[in-house]
């Protein structure tokens, strides 16, 4: 070592000897687009063990899953997957924004829109087209109540989310 990189260590500027081992295999980077079939407008689909079999096929033990609608009228959140529950996010959604209420995007006056699905829009606006999780030992982290849901609010449709696991 020059002198000047036995300052720089005496100063503890740079690294001598070993350093720590990269993780075994490296950053992994797994991508999928999944789909599924709505049959309601308004309609909460559990996929967290469809997310879960995605993190298992990806061969990543520890990292991040992200998750994101590639619609504007649908979202995906985490909650509790219970029925009464499940009817009072949608109560309550149509009680926030209703779906009859001289939105522009359904006026011809100012939109060329024909499905009049303001509402859509701003309940996708409202609930978030994105999750990031984490993935511990090869399942995503959830506590005990916790689902991933997907929400459709123009439905019937065919949806389209990507599942994108980064991690070692």
């Amino acid at each position: 070592m020059g002198i000047t990189q036995v300052k720089l260590a005496e100063e503890g500027l740079i690294l001598e000897g070993p350093r720590e081992a990269e993780p075994q295999g490296g950053l992994r980077m797994f991508n999928r687009i999944v789909d599924w079939i709505t049959s309601d407008r308004m309609q909460l689909i559990n996929i967290t063990d469809r997310v879960n079999e995605i993190v298992r096929k990806s061969g990543v033990r520890e990292g991040l899953v992200h998750l994101q609608s590639l619609h504007t009228t649908t979202a995906v959140f985490i909650n509790e997957w219970q029925d009464a529950l499940l009817h009072d996010v949608k109560s309550f959604l149509d009680e926030v924004v209703c779906r009859e209420n001289g939105w522009r995007h359904n006026d011809p006056r100012y939109s060329d829109c024909e499905r009049k699905n303001a509402d859509s829009h701003l309940r996708g606006m409202l609930m978030g087209q994105s999750l990031c999780l984490q993935v511990r030992n090869s399942a995503v982290l959830l506590g005990t109540w916790q689902s991933i849901i997907l929400a459709e609010f123009d439905g019937p449709r065919s949806r389209s989310m990507s599942v994108q696991v980064s991690g070692i």
